[in-house]
């Protein structure tokens, strides 16, 4: 559980935050706590969000995701504790963008209300990544095929209304196929998952890939961000804060989170600050060295 995300109680200045952060304790709880927190007075979203937490097929989905994305690719943590991290930040986001007077795609076609949503967004996030248990490449359409039955299974439980389910289907399917940007989110809702997918660049994601052995800019990156900060703006309604303690991270926050802020139907209601901890004295040191080995096409610790 290489993450650990601390939802803080609202104040006078920012009225919600939430905070993504580093190391593992307590990452499940918390990251729970987060996402039922914010599911408060939606029933439908959280017995959503229970009936997948327990669900076997989901769970082997995270697993199998996580085994190919990190053992065979060398990349960052792409399964529970993604799914989860994630699912947080995008209740959080959504309640954010609804608070600010943004009417979702879900509510706006006529399909379903608030609690429905919510119910969406959550369940897209949270699936988004399932198909790298087939491969890192066309993950996205593999993660709709994957996503459909399991989806349905939970639906057909909450939904008597078969068209219904049919609809709100159609908003997770195109979230998921949408969320690293293959195709352009079209929805708040997919832009809602998109964001908060690239949220999750906190070291704890690239712990464990730097510890197997992936040198790149990429576990790098990712060891030089602390926590990232969901909060309510000044200006906009969802202000993302990056706080780092090398300058090695704006890499992630380029790259990653504002690649995905600016090509999703959010992105003027979204803003992105990044910057080093006032209290340090400069960067702090991530390796020493690295060599490139002859035989092998990758960096390695010297």
């Amino acid at each position: 559980m290489p993450y650990n995300c601390r939802v803080d109680e609202p104040n006078k200045v920012q009225e919600h935050v939430v905070q993504l952060t580093s190391p593992k304790a307590k990452l499940y709880l918390e990251a729970d706590t987060a996402i039922r927190r914010d599911l408060q007075g939606f029933p439908k979203a959280l017995q959503a969000y229970d009936l997948l937490s327990m669900d076997p097929e989901a769970r082997g989905h995270w697993d199998m995701s996580n085994y190919i994305t990190m053992r065979k690719l060398g990349y960052n943590d792409h399964g529970r504790v993604h799914a989860l991290l994630t699912g947080s930040a995008s209740v959080a986001i959504l309640k954010l963008l609804v608070e600010a007077g943004a009417k979702p795609d879900v509510m706006e076609s006529g399909v379903g209300d608030l609690d429905d949503t919510y119910l969406v967004v959550l369940l897209s996030t949270m699936l988004h990544d399932i198909g790298n248990q087939v491969h890192r490449q066309h993950h996205e359409a593999f993660g709709v095929t994957l996503a459909i039955p399991l989806i349905d299974r939970i639906l057909e439980k909450l939904y008597r209304d078969p068209e219904q389910r049919t609809e709100l289907r159609s908003f997770m399917l195109h979230s998921i196929y949408t969320h690293d940007l293959i195709a352009d989110p079209l929805t708040l809702e997919a832009g809602v998952t998109a964001v908060a997918d690239g949220t999750d660049i906190t070291k704890g994601r690239g712990r464990k890939a730097f510890a197997l052995g992936s040198v790149d800019i990429h576990s790098i990156s990712a060891l030089a961000v602390d926590e990232v900060q969901i909060m309510k703006g000044e200006r906009v309604p969802v202000e993302i804060r990056v706080v780092m303690n090398n300058s090695a991270g704006l890499f992630q926050v380029e790259e990653t989170l504002t690649r995905k802020v600016l090509n999703s139907p959010i992105r003027s209601m979204v803003t992105v600050t990044a910057a080093t901890r006032d209290e340090l004295p400069g960067d702090q040191r991530i390796i020493r060295r690295v060599r490139l080995h002859p035989t092998e096409p990758r960096f390695t610790l010297d």
